[in-house]
């Protein structure tokens, strides 16, 4: 990425990155996207548990990886997404909860616990981690406000996207999804059916009861009705696998000792549109 910088960025360097999958639908000066796990098959190593479970690109600190090594990734994130305009990275201790922040360019130095960012300030990152869960990222039609959450099952319930958007000062208009566990892997029990049912019988849509009498729960498909309820009409993403796809995405089903993949959204600090 050193020598890319050096030369004349564009945005289509964002788009055709080997290191995420890129957001569409999003206005022009904001970028956002999805980290790949970049798993490779090791056979003699010595590091060839670690390299198996975490890939090359794991993000996250709580999962058993080498932290310094984490920290590396994290500032080497920093740094391919500085030439697009990316100042600094804000993550959370994610907790499956429903909490939401408004932050602005001031670095938070205590590590906040929640799902759900916001901000209207250039360059601030919004950073969450997935392995199978929901990442979302949301903008204004203005791209002059932006958000980004995290909601696994329980989140999507009890009201992160709403909780999240609500903190938001203008309407959101676009709405993309990252990579996350896709209906036909993701079997539940019936409580996790009525959690959602319970609160709007058009979810029952989004449920596939098996012969064992659990259900394949889409994800997707509430995210999408919980995103047009709040009057987002365009969302893009949700097209993905990241239990299938174990090539390019982490999964904490598939894999209980895995890596995390962080999606991403920022206002870019650049003055000039890329071109």
């Amino acid at each position: 990425m050193t020598e890319t910088a050096k030369s004349a960025i564009t945005r289509s360097d964002f788009f055709q990155s080997q290191y995420w999958q890129a957001a569409t639908g999003l206005p022009d000066h904001i970028y956002a996207g999805q980290t790949l796990a970049i798993v490779e098959k090791i056979q003699d190593s010595s590091n060839a548990s670690v390299v198996q479970n975490f890939g090359q690109q794991n993000l996250g600190l709580h999962v058993g990886d080498v932290a310094e090594a984490v920290q590396h990734r994290r500032i080497a994130l920093l740094k391919q997404l500085q030439p697009f305009g990316a100042k600094r990275l804000q993550w959370l201790n994610q907790t499956h909860s429903t909490t939401a922040y408004v932050i602005d360019d001031r670095p938070i130095l205590t590590l906040q616990d929640g799902d759900g960012l916001v901000t209207q300030s250039k360059g601030v990152a919004l950073m969450m981690m997935t392995a199978d869960c929901l990442p979302i990222v949301v903008s204004n039609a203005q791209g002059t406000e932006i958000a980004c959450l995290h909601a696994g099952w329980r989140g999507l319930a009890n009201g992160i996207i709403e909780s999240t958007l609500g903190k938001m000062q203008s309407q959101p208009a676009y709405a993309w999804i990252g990579a996350a566990i896709s209906q036909p892997n993701f079997e539940v029990g019936a409580e996790v059916k009525a959690a959602f049912v319970d609160q709007n019988s058009d979810f029952e849509a989004d449920f596939i009861a098996q012969e064992n009498g659990k259900y394949l729960a889409d994800l997707y498909g509430i995210a999408r009705k919980k995103l047009q309820a709040l009057g987002i009409d365009l969302v893009t993403g949700g097209d993905r696998c990241s239990y299938a796809e174990d090539q390019y995405f982490y999964s904490y089903r598939r894999k209980a000792q895995t890596g995390r993949m962080a999606t991403f959204i920022f206002i870019s600090a650049k003055d000039d549109k890329l071109a």
